[in-house]
């Protein structure tokens, strides 16, 4: 999402949002964030499960200087004591030597989810082995741009949700889910707010 996108989301959010419209009076805009599309964003969603963003940017800086481009073909032809050393774990070098060999089998159309509608791109994400509904929820908002989208089991949206909201305890999932229905069509960008406002904090 880039600023102009996010500038009118917040806009759209701030009429139909009273608490949005004070929070951004005293934090401002969050910035804008973006991934890259395909074999290399999911590269990297794996790698970071579990790690600091610092520790997972630096590790993938290690895998992606051991191919001349971060492709599926050449992911696959990395020796796997090369993963190793670079940081992956054993499970970390399991699921993306499998996406990356659906990928070249023709079981996942890294390229073709940008055709699909949210749901059916969420449930395709979702059929690899170490991509959960978050991860599928972030590609799609940072990757593929898309505007109306809720990752709902994030602990910074729910905590944010719960400070914007004055909750005295953090929403459930569902919870969240039902309080910002009338965020629709920018609970993307309302979610880029939620955690811009949680650190902000």
């Amino acid at each position: 999402m880039d600023k102009k996108l996010i500038h009118q989301g917040i806009e759209t959010l701030s009429l139909i949002d009273q608490d949005i419209a004070q929070a951004v009076k005293q934090y401002g805009l969050p910035d804008g964030r973006t991934y890259p599309k395909g074999f290399e964003a999911f590269l990297f969603t794996i790698i970071s499960q579990q790690l600091s963003t610092k520790v997972a940017i630096a590790i993938t800086d290690r895998v992606l200087a051991l191919m001349p481009a971060c492709t599926p073909e050449q992911f696959i032809q990395i020796p796997t004591q090369a993963l190793r050393d670079a940081g992956l774990s054993h499970r970390k070098i399991e699921y993306t030597q499998g996406i990356a060999t659906a990928a070249l089998e023709g079981n996942f159309d890294i390229d073709g989810l940008q055709h699909l509608d949210d749901e059916r791109a969420i449930k395709t994400i979702i059929n690899m082995r170490g991509l959960g509904r978050w991860s599928a929820e972030i590609y799609l908002m940072f990757a593929l741009d898309r505007r109306d989208i809720f990752p709902a089991d994030d602990l910074g949206v729910l905590l944010g949700l719960q400070k914007l909201k004055g909750l005295a305890s953090k929403p459930t999932p569902k919870e969240a889910r039902d309080m910002v229905t009338h965020w629709a069509p920018w609970r993307s960008v309302g979610s880029l707010f939620l955690w811009h406002y949680y650190h902000q904090n």
